[in-house]
């Protein structure tokens, strides 16, 4: 790690057990709505946007997109002490800024001021933040910029850009959505269309009906949810996983089905869109979040309100 990354231990929260959490890193511009903020550091420079900071460190920043998602990881590790009080796989969350730590004192008070189970604070000082995230066993990570996204795909962490939204989303329960192709599967099918067409998919997809697909940037993510969701009894899980894909349930479902089955993955529900728009769907589910890799997609759901993590595609 380089030697001018700051880290710094929130000691205001239990920590967790590094070797068996969920761990996800989120950046600050995800959690909070920085907008205003960034457009200062990049049209006056970062001491502009220093001094910024540290004049308005007693005024708490507002909540941005990933801040529901955030608020329901903590309800589910609540759930999951009270199960068992020893429990070690509880969701561990890492809060980066591409910043210094000079201008970080809002960022600190900014979580204790809503009470956030947030266990470190990460300041990079302009490097990029993926080396620091192999390093940590990251297993999900939400950003607002994109080359910070790529860098973490390209690193097989599973990655999504976070881009500034309202949201509508379920206090009860964790709801999570993820797109299939691209996403929680691998992009073969992806490809054949765009290399050969939809009538070559069909056709594809029938040979190999009976063989898995490989496995998509969010699969190992997905699993853990899997093996969180274990741990409670049905009627009372507070953890909802969702696939909501382009794929019709005639013609092309069953090779996602088989799929799921092959990894032992159970999703709560599917939703398999025929290529209609996925947005109606979603504003039903309310998920906290959506991965997908199409932008067209992503903003579907952003026009309901739905926040969602937009997956990169051609990060190698």
């Amino acid at each position: 790690m380089d030697d001018d990354i700051e880290v710094i231990m929130n000691t205001g929260v239990q920590q967790k057990d590094s070797s068996m959490a969920v761990t996800i890193a989120i950046s600050v511009r995800a959690l909070f709505d920085m907008e205003e903020e960034h457009e200062l550091f990049m049209t006056e420079g970062p001491e502009e946007f220093l001094t910024s900071q540290i004049d308005n460190e007693d005024i708490p920043l507002k909540e941005g997109i990933v801040f529901p998602f955030i608020r329901a990881t903590h309800m589910v590790n609540k759930r999951l002490l009270s199960l068992n009080p020893e429990e070690k796989q509880l969701f561990q969350i890492i809060l980066l800024s591409t910043h210094s730590a000079g201008g970080g004192v809002r960022i600190i008070k900014s979580v204790k001021y809503y009470n956030l189970d947030i266990s470190r604070f990460c300041f990079l000082n302009g490097h990029d933040p993926s080396a620091y995230l192999k390093s940590q066993n990251v297993l999900l990570f939400l950003s607002a910029c994109e080359k910070s996204v790529c860098n973490a795909l390209k690193r097989h962490i599973p990655a999504a850009l976070m881009l500034k939204q309202t949201s509508a989303t379920s206090k009860e329960q964790l709801k999570v959505a993820f797109d299939g192709d691209s996403v929680l599967f691998s992009d073969e099918t992806d490809v054949v269309f765009r290399e050969k067409g939809l009538a070559e998919v069909f056709k594809y997809e029938k040979e190999m009906q009976n063989v898995p697909m490989g496995e998509g940037p969010f699969k190992v993510f997905a699993m853990i949810l899997g093996e969180m969701k274990k741990k409670f009894s049905p009627e009372d899980d507070p953890i909802c996983t969702y696939l909501v894909t382009a794929r019709s349930s005639n013609e092309l479902g069953a090779r996602a089905i088989n799929t799921l089955r092959h990894w032992g993955l159970q999703i709560d529900e599917a939703f398999f869109m025929a290529g209609s728009p996925k947005g109606p769907i979603l504003a039903q589910i309310k998920p906290h979040i959506f991965f997908d890799d199409n932008p067209g997609n992503i903003l579907g759901a952003h026009e309901y309100g739905i926040p969602a993590g937009l997956v990169l595609a051609g990060c190698k």
